[in-house]
């Protein structure tokens, strides 16, 4: 079984979660197994401040990484992409950026977006996405303060439902803050009332953690520091009091880790809550905000900086106090990396509520590759990126065709030649407003090109009584001119389809191109990039009705092919019946087809004959095929004839809205494939990728 290096995704199912501190001990953890751990977030707030959390990690791990490679976009950058419409986009940037950083990297640590907008009963979707694309395992992060153990267990359920529905690959689920006197009975009825299969860890209230500290103050309020050192930053913030009185009433109501909010000009107050502190009659106080535009006076100030280190932080905010004291209300306790004991805090609290061996093991268990079709298709194009290929599009005058080429060029994708007549071309491409400088383009009817191919047409296929005069007609015709060229290394592959029919696409390609060598079969597969998985379909284009050798061949090809892009095959030959339940002569062919496809290839993971459901369906693979390595999990699906496979896919595609890509034609000696006349303009782009790929895997 091929095997990945892990990612984890942790990230609040709400906001509030606290995933923070689960965060820095998993980033803990990890950090002893490998020294070269990553750290990235998918979206971040724009502004001149870098982002706390990558700091925080930065700073303690010593990461020797580009700040702007641990992190996908701003959340400016993300809305226009989603108001735009681009939220493919959008995933796709996250996931480039993701893909650099990973290089450096042995695992990476992702922690998901904010909770700050609007729609933040989404995100947790958005982040269980962007968890599949990058190919995650998930911890998702539950609220537990101010419920009671029957609302937690409701909303853990959903939390549960929500990963089913989104087929993420969940690591453990973690509830956190739950207070400390239901914690013990919470993990009591998790233990008795749950499938274990995904640990579910419980993590209990520590007030010292959802305090604030001096340092949150100032950093949410802006302040400004009138006196302080490094190490009242990190006191805590038990209450504020607003000190509007006077100085006896003030003094019966400071409390210890009191911020006492009060206008600047109180020197009253700051004069007592000094005497305060070094008196053993009064509790500590955590620090004093001054508001509004008024200075302490200089006398004050003078005798503040007499004083040596200061005994708490005095700071000044230019709002006056009612608004000051509001928005004190709302600063949200944070790590930081200068606040040593808060972290020492949150990682004993942690380590000791959840088993991290345990953690460990599950993280570091073999895996399979996981593919979502936004990872299909931007592995597509890094891939045929990283050895452009020479593709040849027959079709050069079709919209379509010159959006797709502009679109392959931009991105360097491939290098490319249009078929056709080249002033309709240069017409055409000024006409749409394209940018198509270095495309070739080459008219099979003038071109110098064409004898020698007709020559070379005509000694490969004399046999078939085919004269000189007939294979210089032929090469007028764009289709065998193109396949001509990749037959004669002028170009590694060729694309066409949108246009013309499979069979006109096609002919040329098994007249000369003909089979790669142990191969007997030419055959074809569609990558169907469903919701959340990228399917393989074969043979749904070329094949009638196989018999049994060709269907072997078949589930052989389409087992190299889904290998060809990253997609660990489990193949699935289907039929009617299930296992050994039918009768037949069509089940029969497949079981043969199995019989043999496994005697010629013994390492393939491969079962049947089994029907759809059973294939693809879980509970259903329960039911009629347990304990099959295949049965509800095949992503390779072999089809009997070629009548089931086509309706098959159309059905799927149709119904599902998934996006068919193919077919992809496989067992040739270089490759060919063919378009739907119903293509798209990124279903041409994702074919080109595919050809490209198949002739670097060719050379």
């Amino acid at each position: 079984m091929k095997t990945v290096s892990q990612n984890i995704y942790i990230t609040g199912a709400e906001r509030g979660s606290g995933k923070s501190v689960i965060m820095l001990a998993i980033m803990e953890m990890l950090s002893g197994h490998s020294d070269r751990v990553g750290f990235f977030r998918p979206i971040i707030q724009a502004g001149a401040e870098k982002d706390e959390l990558i700091q925080l990690i930065s700073y303690r791990y010593q990461l020797k990484l580009p700040y702007q490679l641990m992190y996908g976009c701003t959340d400016v950058e993300a809305r226009e992409l989603i108001n735009a419409g681009r939220y493919d986009e959008l995933q796709k940037t996250i996931l480039a950026r993701f893909r650099s950083l990973r290089a450096q990297c042995d695992h990476v640590i992702c922690v998901g977006s904010d909770y700050r907008g609007g729609e933040s009963i989404f995100e947790f979707d958005f982040n269980a996405e962007v968890a599949n694309n990058l190919g995650c395992l998930i911890v998702p992060i539950i609220q537990g303060s101010g419920r009671s153990n029957t609302q937690i267990l409701d909303a853990l359920s959903s939390v549960s439902h929500n990963l089913l529905e989104n087929d993420s690959d969940p690591l453990a689920i973690v509830v956190n803050s739950v207070a400390k006197s239901q914690a013990d009975e919470l993990r009591t009825l998790l233990s008795q009332g749950r499938n274990t299969e995904v640990p579910v860890y419980v993590v209990a209230s520590e007030p010292s953690l959802e305090r604030p500290s001096i340092g949150d103050i100032v950093r949410s309020l802006n302040a400004r520091f009138l006196s302080s050192n490094n190490e009242t930053l990190n006191y805590e913030v038990h209450k504020y009091k607003v000190a509007a009185m006077l100085i006896p009433d003030f003094l019966d109501h400071i409390e210890k880790g009191d911020l006492i909010i009060t206008p600047g000009d109180r020197s009253d107050i700051i004069v007592a809550c000094l005497l305060a502190y070094h008196s053993k009659n009064y509790p500590q106080i955590a620090g004093i905000l001054l508001t509004g535009q008024d200075q302490p006076a200089p006398q004050v100030q003078l005798l503040i900086d007499g004083l040596g280190t200061p005994p708490f932080a005095i700071m000044g905010v230019v709002t006056d106090t009612f608004t000051s004291a509001l928005n004190v209300t709302h600063v949200v306790a944070q790590l930081h990396s200068q606040n040593e004991r808060k972290i020492a805090t949150a990682l004993r609290l942690v380590e000791n509520s959840i088993n991290m061996q345990q953690l460990k093991q599950r993280f570091l268990a073999p895996k399979e590759p996981r593919v979502t079709p936004l990872m299909f298709e931007y592995e597509l194009l890094h891939r045929a990126k990283e050895n452009p290929q020479h593709i040849v599009l027959p079709e050069g005058t079709e919209e379509r065709i010159l959006r797709a080429a502009e679109i392959l060029l931009l991105r360097e994708v491939t290098r490319l030649t249009l078929l056709g007549n080249e002033e309709k071309i240069r017409k055409k491409i000024e006409a749409l407003g394209l940018k198509l400088e270095g495309v070739n383009i080459v008219d099979p009817l003038t071109s110098p090109l064409r004898e020698r191919f007709a020559q070379t047409y005509y000694e490969l296929r004399k046999h078939k009584d085919v004269i000189y005069d007939m294979a210089y007609d032929l090469m007028s015709d764009v289709s065998y001119f193109g396949t001509m060229m990749v037959h004669l290394g002028y170009a590694d592959g060729m694309v066409s389809g949108s246009v013309h029919t499979t069979q006109h696409t096609i002919r040329p390609a098994f007249e000369f191109i003909k089979t790669k060598p142990g191969t007997s079969t030419i055959s074809s597969v569609f990558f169907m990039c469903l919701e959340d998985h990228v399917l393989v379909y074969g043979d749904c284009a070329v094949n009638p009705n196989p018999d049994s050798q060709q269907l072997a061949d078949i589930a052989i090809s389409s087992a190299e092919t889904a290998s060809m892009f990253h997609i660990s095959p489990r193949i699935a030959m289907l039929s009617y019946s299930t296992g050994e339940s039918g009768k037949g002569e069509a089940v029969e062919k497949v079981r043969q087809a199995v019989l043999l496809a496994k005697k010629l290839k013994p390492e393939l993971i491969l079962e049947g004959p089994m029907q759809y459901d059973a294939a693809v369906d879980r509970e259903v693979a329960k039911t009629k095929m347990p304990g099959s390595e295949v049965a509800g999990q095949a992503n390779v699906l072999i089809f009997p004839d070629l009548n089931t496979g086509n309706n098959t896919y159309k059905a799927v595609q149709r119904s599902s809205g998934a996006v068919a890509i193919g077919p992809v034609l496989q067992g040739l000696n270089k490759p060919v494939n063919d378009l739907s006349r119903g293509c798209t303009v990124t279903d041409i782009v994702n074919t080109v990728a595919i050809t490209a790929i198949q002739a670097q895997q060719n050379k």
